[in-house]
């Protein structure tokens, strides 16, 4: 089973659309749950202090959503970087390795508390880029389709 947990919530209607499209064509490999957590919300010009504590109350309310046993993958800029045949390879091996809840996690606006980098058993990049994490959710969500899809021997992935 695959879940995205994912904090903020998507209010463009366009990336709204693009979420139920790739939430339908994963139906065909089993589905997805998405999760979408609330973000802490903060003044203007938050400080970091006010930052880090809205991150701490975050990660707490993206813990008591991770199942048990699960594998988290951690999307994080820091994390390492994996074209889509290695992202289905690693899929593929995680599940062969006996785990079958596999849950992909992207945080806040303002990122996410460390507890959750270092509780990750895999931190993945999309980029050294910088991307919006509602725009993070669609690219997340075409990448598990297409490694689903080269998995399955599809002619999606070319």
């Amino acid at each position: 089973m695959l879940t995205l947990i994912a904090v903020g919530k998507l209010k463009e209607p366009f990336y709204q659309t693009a979420v139920a499209e790739y939430e339908k064509r994963l139906k065909a490999y089993g589905g997805i749950q998405i999760i979408e957590l609330p973000e802490v919300k903060l003044p203007d010009n938050p400080s970091r202090a006010q930052i880090d504590a809205a991150l701490k109350k975050e990660a707490e309310a993206v813990q008591k959503r991770i199942p048990r046993n699960a594998w988290l993958c951690v999307m994080t800029p820091e994390g390492k970087l994996l074209s889509s045949e290695k992202l289905a390879e690693k899929l593929s091996s995680v599940r062969l390795g006996g785990k079958s809840e596999l849950v992909f996690l992207i945080g806040s606006s303002y990122g996410m508390a460390p507890s959750l980098k270092q509780q990750g058993d895999f931190l993945l990049s999309m980029s050294p880029m910088t991307f919006p994490h509602h725009l993070a959710r669609v690219m997340v969500l075409e990448q598990l389709y297409r490694a689903e899809s080269i998995l399955a021997g599809s002619r999606y992935h070319k």
